[in-house]
């Protein structure tokens, strides 16, 4: 029988390793609680000690490799595994205690063969590597055997060396062992395809941009009373309901037109100014969160607005969208108020440097004129990048969407 040699608690704050050295290798004798790899945080160096004597039978993690709370490092095989290490023997006790000194010698001389890349990256350049979101591959080491030193990784970052391409999911975090009682209720059901490419494209989008969120909030009277009054007569017209997300798109499409960097991305060291409004609308789905696109929304009327994200939003529920649907968005618009929520911090959808994030409106006491009074009170909040985006900037951009909403004439005369 097998004993798993798992990644311990690190501290406070801490949820993931990188793995040092280890100071065994596969087929060497094993005693208790003897130190057998060197685990690197961001903040301390500890050793794992072995959790059962026996034989070190297999290891999963690698030097180098950043590891979770939990995850499996490798595995211990019961005493009698040593005898392929050493030939059999009729005792117990001399053959682990031939083979300890044995095995107690070769941590120093056991990562000469190896190749340099081997060697794991100083703790203080694994720690920049992280902060970069670079890879030790991509970085030439000058430390002894080849080890990547914060020397190295300063002068790579000057270089303008950016982050590999393809980061998929290789750095899951394996979860730590669940109580024997539990896991026998626990089911476990593979993620989708999508499901993985939004957890992906969220984290990526976290790991990539200096994301920032403000706040504001809107009085909705004026477009409750407007939608309330004409309601019917646009039904009757134009064939689809009238509802608050042609508001806020054309708000957003006025607000974009004034501060251009909202609307713009990143592409390397250069900004890429969109003169064109492809807007983003999250729906939601039995399958997860999808964002089609209303394309060139600055150029349409509410009414056009209303109809295709009516036409984008069944589409997405049937499942029918097409790639030509999905792609393109230059700013991205997400309702959480559809399902209660009161507030709440949208992440970027990547490349795009901003996100709308809509709420419940519910009627609060607002001071208005010296006087409180209730009034129909929606959160708004704008998550951005700031590598792009000013502070300025996404200020004023949220209030230009408030003016337009309290103010709705503002938009029919594109004011």
């Amino acid at each position: 029988m097998a004993t798993e040699i798992r990644v311990p608690t690190l501290g406070e704050s801490v949820s993931e390793a990188t793995v040092g050295t280890w100071f065994k290798k596969v087929g060497d004798a094993i005693k208790a609680d003897e130190p057998i790899v060197e685990l690197e945080t961001d903040k301390v160096t500890i050793e794992v000690p072995a959790p059962a004597a026996g034989t070190l039978s297999e290891i999963v993690a690698q030097a180098g490799e950043t590891v979770g709370l939990g995850a499996l490092l490798g595995q211990i095989a019961e005493g009698a595994g040593a005898a392929a290490a050493a030939p059999a023997a009729a005792e117990k006790k001399p053959e682990p205690v031939a083979a300890a000194p044995a095995a107690a010698a070769r941590p120093p001389t056991a990562a000469a063969p190896q190749t340099s890349t081997s060697m794991p990256p100083a703790p203080a350049a694994a720690k920049l590597i992280a902060e970069n979101s670079l890879s030790a591959d991509q970085i030439d080491g000058s430390g002894k055997r080849g080890q990547v030193l914060k020397g190295d990784v300063l002068a790579a970052v000057a270089k303008g060396i950016s982050a590999p391409a393809a980061a998929e999911p290789a750095q899951v975090q394996a979860r730590a062992p669940a109580p024997a009682e539990d896991a026998a209720r626990e089911e476990r059901v593979k993620m989708t395809r999508l499901r993985q490419t939004i957890a992906r494209r969220l984290k990526d989008a976290q790991n990539t941009a200096a994301m920032l969120t403000t706040y504001n909030e809107v009085d909705m009277s004026a477009v409750m009373s407007l939608r309330s009054k004409y309601k019917d007569i646009f039904e009757k017209k134009h064939g689809v309901k009238l509802g608050f997300m042609g508001f806020f798109t054309k708000a957003v499409t006025h607000a974009l037109k004034e501060l251009p960097a909202v609307n713009a991305e990143i592409d390397g060291t250069e900004i890429i100014y969109k003169n064109f409004c492809h807007v983003g609308v999250a729906v939601g789905t039995d399958k997860g969160l999808v964002v089609p696109v209303v394309r060139d929304a600055d150029q349409m009327s509410i009414a056009e607005i209303e109809k295709e994200i009516g036409r984008l939003g069944k589409a997405a529920r049937d499942g029918a969208l097409s790639m030509a649907d999905m792609q393109g968005g230059t700013f991205t618009i997400s309702n959480g108020g559809v399902y209660g929520s009161l507030m709440s911090s949208p992440i970027l959808n990547a490349p795009q440097s901003g996100i709308l994030g809509m709420h419940k409106i519910q009627d609060r006491p607002v001071a208005i004129g010296g006087q409180v009074v209730i009034r129909p009170m929606m959160y708004l909040a704008l998550s951005y990048d700031h590598r792009i985006v000013d502070g300025k900037e996404a200020v004023t951009f949220l209030v230009r969407v408030k003016e337009s909403l309290e103010d709705p004439e503002r938009l029919v005369l594109d004011l």
